[in-house]
């Protein structure tokens, strides 16, 4: 399946699978939305948020080991399980709980919105409008500055490979294929970057 870019991207993070497949079941009423990941723990979700890049991630607070508020932390410092994001800001967070002490310190941190289980179809809908306009201006603000940069960069040189991403071809080591016709980049200093689809055939023919 070929990722739709104009989709917003989903990552579940809860240690029951009840939950998980009702929060699926809500968000596939919605043709904006892909399902990126799915996690069970906070150390799995630190991996997917870097593998899948997702814009909008529902957030268990209370998981084993590695909970909702350690996850935001580990992102926050640059934890070696959270690495950067193509240079991508943090996703927006939804923590969902069935404690709501915990609603304060969610908000303290910057979560664009709480939800306490169980909450109904009425209220869920209403958190994914606010999450939908939040991504949505945020990709506005992101895609404006790369494309006033872009315009700035000789493109003979330097290449969008990503929404938020821009690199200079002479730095470039390798293209690993990667999945749906995607490439890992990887530069000379080792870093590795991920080239979205509609990047990818400019990207590969500059390379060759």
């Amino acid at each position: 399946m070929i990722t739709d870019p104009n989709k917003i991207r989903v990552a579940i993070v809860d240690d029951e699978e009840l939950a998980r497949e009702r929060m699926r079941a809500l968000l596939s009423e919605h043709s904006d939305i892909e399902v990126v990941a799915e996690c069970a723990d906070g150390a799995e979700a630190l991996r997917a948020i870097d593998d899948k890049n997702p814009d909008l991630v529902f957030l268990d607070v209370q998981m084993p080991e590695v909970d909702g508020f350690d996850v935001i932390e580990a992102l926050e410092r640059g934890d070696p399980e959270a690495p950067p994001r193509n240079g991508a800001k943090a996703p927006a967070i939804v923590f969902v709980t069935a404690h709501d002490d915990h609603a304060l310190k969610a908000f303290e941190i910057h979560a664009l919105d709480f939800l306490l289980k169980p909450f109904d179809e009425a209220r869920f809908e209403k958190t994914l409008s606010r999450a939908r306009r939040h991504v949505r201006q945020a990709r506005e603000t992101v895609d404006e500055s790369m494309k006033n940069m872009e315009a700035r960069l000789d493109p003979n040189t330097f290449v969008r490979i990503h929404r938020s991403a821009i690199v200079n071809i002479d730095r470039v080591k390798e293209l690993e294929p990667w999945f749906h016709g995607e490439y890992i980049v990887i530069m000379r200093d080792g870093t590795r970057l991920t080239a979205s689809r509609v990047y990818s055939d400019r990207l590969s023919a500059l390379i060759e």
